[in-house]
Protein backbone atom coordinates (compact mmCIF):
# COMPACT_ATOMS: atom_id res chain seq x y z
CA UNK A 1 0.00 0.00 0.00
CA UNK A 2 1.14 3.39 -1.13
CA UNK A 3 1.47 6.26 1.33
CA UNK A 4 -0.24 8.22 -1.72
CA UNK A 5 -3.75 7.94 -2.24
CA UNK A 6 -5.84 9.65 -4.64
CA UNK A 7 -9.59 9.78 -5.34
CA UNK A 8 -10.09 9.51 -8.93
CA UNK A 9 -13.28 9.69 -11.47
CA UNK A 10 -12.48 7.89 -14.43
CA UNK A 11 -12.43 10.66 -17.51
CA UNK A 12 -12.54 13.78 -15.05
CA UNK A 13 -9.67 15.69 -16.75
CA UNK A 14 -8.82 17.51 -13.53
CA UNK A 15 -8.48 14.13 -11.80
CA UNK A 16 -5.71 12.77 -15.12
CA UNK A 17 -4.09 16.24 -14.17
CA UNK A 18 -3.23 15.09 -10.50
CA UNK A 19 -2.68 11.35 -12.16
CA UNK A 20 0.03 12.58 -14.45
CA UNK A 21 1.87 14.78 -12.21
CA UNK A 22 2.23 11.79 -10.24
CA UNK A 23 3.24 9.51 -12.81
CA UNK A 24 5.38 12.24 -13.94
CA UNK A 25 7.64 12.70 -10.89
CA UNK A 26 7.69 8.82 -10.77
CA UNK A 27 5.16 8.34 -7.27
CA UNK A 28 3.41 4.84 -6.03
CA UNK A 29 -0.25 6.01 -5.56
CA UNK A 30 -3.19 4.12 -4.87
CA UNK A 31 -6.47 5.16 -7.04
CA UNK A 32 -9.47 4.84 -5.35
CA UNK A 33 -12.70 5.54 -7.97
CA UNK A 34 -15.56 7.27 -7.04
CA UNK A 35 -19.01 7.07 -8.41
CA UNK A 36 -20.44 9.66 -10.60
CA UNK A 37 -22.82 10.19 -8.67
CA UNK A 38 -21.84 12.75 -5.91
CA UNK A 39 -24.53 11.13 -3.21
CA UNK A 40 -22.64 7.84 -3.54
CA UNK A 41 -19.29 9.33 -2.62
CA UNK A 42 -19.18 8.64 0.88
CA UNK A 43 -16.10 7.97 0.79
CA UNK A 44 -14.27 10.68 -0.24
CA UNK A 45 -16.28 12.56 2.11
CA UNK A 46 -15.44 10.89 4.79
CA UNK A 47 -11.62 12.10 4.27
CA UNK A 48 -12.26 16.12 2.66
CA UNK A 49 -15.93 16.81 3.84
CA UNK A 50 -16.79 17.48 0.29
CA UNK A 51 -17.90 15.23 -2.44
CA UNK A 52 -15.49 16.46 -5.55
CA UNK A 53 -12.58 14.88 -6.91
CA UNK A 54 -9.96 14.45 -7.25
CA UNK A 55 -8.94 14.69 -3.33
CA UNK A 56 -5.66 13.36 -2.20
CA UNK A 57 -4.23 12.36 0.88
CA UNK A 58 -0.05 11.69 1.80
CA UNK A 59 0.41 9.51 5.15
CA UNK A 60 4.14 10.44 4.39
CA UNK A 61 3.51 14.00 5.21
CA UNK A 62 0.36 14.27 7.30
CA UNK A 63 -1.71 15.53 4.57
CA UNK A 64 -5.61 14.57 4.27
CA UNK A 65 -8.23 15.06 2.41
CA UNK A 66 -6.68 18.18 -0.07
CA UNK A 67 -9.03 18.65 -2.99
CA UNK A 68 -8.62 21.13 -5.84
CA UNK A 69 -6.34 19.50 -8.92
CA UNK A 70 -3.93 22.77 -9.24
CA UNK A 71 -3.64 22.68 -5.32
CA UNK A 72 -2.50 18.93 -5.34
CA UNK A 73 -0.27 19.68 -8.44
CA UNK A 74 1.60 22.59 -7.16
CA UNK A 75 1.85 20.49 -3.90
CA UNK A 76 3.04 17.51 -5.34
CA UNK A 77 5.32 19.44 -7.15
CA UNK A 78 6.89 21.10 -4.19
CA UNK A 79 7.41 17.87 -1.79
CA UNK A 80 8.42 15.97 -4.39
CA UNK A 81 9.53 17.73 -7.68
CA UNK A 82 12.64 18.40 -8.18
CA UNK A 83 13.27 22.07 -5.95
CA UNK A 84 12.41 19.33 -3.09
Amino acid sequence: MADITVYNLPGCPFCAKVTSKLEELGLEYDRIDVPSAHGKRTEVEAVSSQTGVPVLSDEAHDVEGMPESDDIVAYLEETYGNAA
